[in-house]
C-alpha cells in the first residue's frame, strides 16, 4: 500500500468502523490539481446510498480537520461492488477458488497482466493460474487486483 493510502486508511477505518462498516480499500488518484480519494466500504448487510453519504459526511468532517490532502480532490464512497478490487493479502485469501485480474506495476516473467483463476496465497504472493500453467505474483508488485464476477 502506497504512503498516501496508509494514511487515509489509518485515518478512514475508526470511522468506518464505529458506523459499523468495514473498510475494504482505499484508492487515491492523484491528477495535476485534482485527486480523487475512493473510499470503498462492506457490511454484512450490504451497503446502500445512506451508507455512503453517512460515510461520507463523516470523513469530509475527519479530512476538513487533518487536512491529508493538498489542493482540490472529490471524495467518493462505494460498496465494492460484484467485480470488487483486492487490496490486502487476507482478502485474496477470501477469494480462494475465484476468478481475478491482476495488473502489475512492472513486468513479471514478460507480462503485467494477468486474468485467472485465483488457487492460493503462499507467504506474500498469490498464485494465479492461467491455462495449465500457475504464476506466483509477488503481492507488493500487484497495482490493481479485482474478482471477476461468475455468471
Amino acid at each position: 500500500m502506497a504512503g498516501k493510502e496508509l494514511l487515509l486508511t489509518e485515518l478512514v477505518r475508526p470511522v468506518a468502523e464505529a458506523l459499523g462498516y468495514e473498510l475494504w480499500g482505499i484508492e487515491y488518484v492523484s491528477h495535476s490539481k485534482h485527486s480523487v480519494v475512493r473510499i470503498y466500504i462492506d457490511s454484512d448487510n450490504g451497503i446502500n446510498v445512506d451508507d455512503c453519504a453517512k460515510l461520507s459526511r463523516q470523513v469530509s468532517s475527519v479530512f476538513d480537520v487533518e487536512d491529508p490532502i493538498l489542493g482540490e480532490y472529490n471524495l467518493e464512497v462505494s460498496s465494492p461492488g460484484m467485480d470488487r478490487p483486492l487490496f490486502t493479502l487476507d482478502q485474496f485469501k477470501r477469494y480462494v477458488g475465484g476468478q481475478v485480474k491482476v495488473r502489475l506495476r512492472a513486468p513479471f516473467e514478460g507480462r503485467r497482466k494477468f486474468s485467472g483463476q485465483l488457487t492460493g496465497v503462499e507467504g506474500d504472493d498469490i498464485v494465479v493460474a492461467i491455462d495449465e500453467h500457475e504464476y506466483l505474483l509477488p503481492y507488493d508488485m500487484i497495482d490493481k487486483a479485482n474478482v471477476v464476477s461468475q455468471f
